[in-house]
């Protein structure tokens, strides 16, 4: 017995090697909308930057309740991704059920979503905050019952007219925006994986403004 306890702690499952320590585990939730009338708008950015990860990690996302997962480790921590699959404006409901599935602390969760208020481009990691008027943001808020979780929000611009802001962040990226995005999704896996190796607030001090 006691050489199986043996083999099973050198050679068990990484998801159960991972289980031991909660605060090794972080849950990184893309945020966006599913199908494929959404996949190439403003408004998914938090979906294309898991799908960066999971492609240089060499993952795939599996359906899974509430979601699509995704998990790879890196320097000894384990990264769980979630594209929740309940719509951007119901997104809360994965994003509790996935934390208290996979015993993942609040302090471990980083959400990752479009900004209309940040020129394209451009990035800010928080610690936490209002919702600036994101429903996604919103609803995570609402069901947590906490703003008390760290966000990275990504600049989409705000080249709209009057009453048409629905249409920008669910309009697909320009020509200009698509030549500039590999660049910007390089740095967004830079931050995802310092949020979980270095910290927030490092990640906060060496990203914010890059």
């Amino acid at each position: 017995m006691q050489l199986y306890r043996l083999i099973k702690l050198l050679f068990g499952s990484k998801k159960e090697a991972s289980a031991l320590d909660p605060m090794k585990k972080y849950l990184i939730v893309g945020l966006g909308n599913i199908g494929e009338k959404y996949a190439a708008t403003r408004h998914n950015i938090g979906f294309k930057i898991l799908d960066e990860i999971a492609a240089k990690e060499a993952v795939s996302f599996e359906s899974e309740k509430l979601g699509a997962i995704a998990t790879f480790r890196f320097k000894g921590r384990t990264f769980i991704l979630l594209k929740p699959s309940t719509y951007m404006n119901l997104s809360g409901k994965a994003v509790k059920y996935w934390l208290t599935k996979e015993n993942i602390p609040i302090e471990n969760l980083l959400v990752i979503c479009d900004d209309l208020n940040l020129p394209f481009g451009a990035i800010r990691v928080k610690a936490k905050g209002s919702d600036g008027g994101h429903n996604g943001l919103k609803d995570i808020t609402a069901v947590l019952q906490t703003q008390e979780y760290a966000r990275f929000r990504f600049g989409v611009g705000s080249e709209f007219s009057k009453g048409r802001q629905v249409d920008f962040v669910l309009g697909e990226w320009d020509k200009n925006e698509l030549k500039s995005l590999p660049e910007r999704l390089d740095r967004s896996t830079e931050i995802v994986k310092s949020f979980g190796t270095a910290g927030l607030n490092n990640t906060m001090n060496t990203f914010n403004g890059t």
